[in-house]
């Protein structure tokens, strides 16, 4: 990790630079792609999966026959964990109804709000180097409590054309209705233009690489909303010396090994900590599975000296991380302050992995600086906000006339002439 001691803040922006590609980069690949799935569907589809995942395919729909056998091949270890997490994950965003908001604003003039499950969804699970199924736990369990009618799934197949068992159990636990065989960008599209056998959706959830992340843009111009920008992950985490440097570490790594475009970074005013971190790091690195995956993306990666708790703070929120870990003895500073960041893990026993899992906490979350203004997914993120309003006659006599005016300061007759006929006709 590249060492940083006390940097100028004309100096943040050049520091905390993600190592991703532009749009630009990208996006020429992923348009001619959208054109090409929207012209021929599945056609296309199965071309780029086998071009991509080196598997050819008959059929794009998982099967119930598949579904069982994946179900008879995860362990009952691996089921009773996933249960717990499917428990907490639920009671937290349960949590998170709430209930009609109903005001009459005037005598005779009621306004209420009402929400309304989004009723077409569109998961995107990433298979490659790690089957992210925990990531179904995250979607399609506030896709079910909000009442979302279709929930489809797209993750890609590996070379026998098959989908980790782990993933299909996951996905008939929480409640998913249809999985398809299919990945990347190519996955992005049908679930962005349907295709013979892939639905269209109203609105696409999950995280991806940044071909996934541009793919998911794109379809925004094409009428399908999606949860956030969300691509490689980071984390930052700021620490003192009460912070114990290999649960530091670890944490570091946590994150490091997801892919080589992954960030993390570490923040502290003490130097003797920032050591520590970096003779652990060799130790602990040494000993990971995905050591070489983590040591690329440690390469992207940040120890920061600075000189104190204001200066971190001021630093973090101008970064923006998606996961942020505080463990500094003056810990209530950072939880009051913060102000961008998409998900906060508080103390030493508190580790990132936590919110990945089973803590029940989603993490669906902005990355690459868009936690400044977008939310991690929650159950409100499966849902619409629909305004209603009915005026009574006394209720429009008291509104009207308002109306009228402002209707006519703005030259737009024929609103003002809807209030005028109904208040004649009360005359």
């Amino acid at each position: 990790m590249q060492r940083i001691n006390y940097p100028q803040q004309k100096e943040w922006e050049e520091i905390l630079k993600r190592p991703t590609q532009t749009v630009s980069d990208i996006e020429e690949i992923v348009n001619s792609i959208f054109k090409e799935v929207q012209a021929d569907g599945d056609a296309v589809i199965k071309k780029y999966t086998a071009q991509f995942d080196k598997v050819t395919l008959d059929s794009l729909l998982v099967t119930n026959v598949e579904i069982e056998r994946a179900n008879n091949t995860v362990s009952d270890a691996l089921k009773q964990a996933m249960t717990l997490a499917k428990s907490n994950i639920e009671k937290f965003h349960a949590a998170q109804k709430t209930s009609k908001v109903d005001v009459e604003t005037m005598p005779g003039v009621k306004c209420w709000q009402e929400k309304r499950p989004i009723q077409k969804v569109g998961l995107y699970i990433p298979g490659g180097t790690a089957p992210l199924f925990s990531t179904i736990l995250m979607l399609a369990i506030p896709a079910k409590l909000a009442g979302c009618k279709e929930i489809v799934l797209c993750t890609p197949p590996d070379n026998n054309g098959d989908i980790n068992p782990a993933i299909l159990y996951a996905a008939q636990l929480c409640g998913v209705t249809q999985i398809f065989k299919v990945g990347g960008i190519q996955a992005i599209a049908g679930m962005t233009f349907g295709t013979e056998s892939i639905p269209k959706v109203y609105k696409i959830f999950g995280p991806g690489n940044q071909y996934v992340t541009v793919a998911k843009q794109l379809a925004t111009k094409h009428g399908v909303a999606i949860d956030m920008p969300a691509g490689p992950s980071e984390l930052l985490v700021v620490a003192d010396d009460s912070a114990n440097a290999a649960f530091v570490t670890s944490d570091l790594l946590s994150q490091a090994e997801h892919g080589v475009d992954s960030q993390v970074i570490l923040v502290s005013t003490s130097e003797n900590l920032i050591e520590a971190v970096e003779m652990e790091i060799e130790n602990q690195l040494q000993q990971l599975p995905r050591k070489e995956i983590a040591r690329k993306s440690i390469g992207n990666s940040r120890l920061i000296l600075v000189k104190n708790d204001q200066e971190a703070l001021e630093l973090i929120n101008e970064y923006g991380p998606e996961h942020f870990i505080v463990c500094v003895e003056n810990e209530a500073f950072f939880i009051e302050n913060i102000q961008n960041a998409g998900s906060v893990f508080i103390g030493n026993y508190t580790p990132e992995s936590a919110g990945d899992y089973a803590s029940g906490t989603n993490h669906t979350l902005p990355t690459n600086g868009y936690a400044k203004q977008y939310s991690g997914v929650n159950l409100d993120s499966f849902m619409k906000s629909m305004t209603f309003q009915k005026i009574s006659e006394k209720g429009i006599q008291g509104i009207g006339s308002a109306i009228e005016l402002m209707a006519e300061a703005e030259g737009l007759q024929a609103h003002k002439n809807a209030v005028t006929l109904r208040l004649k006709s009360l005359r």
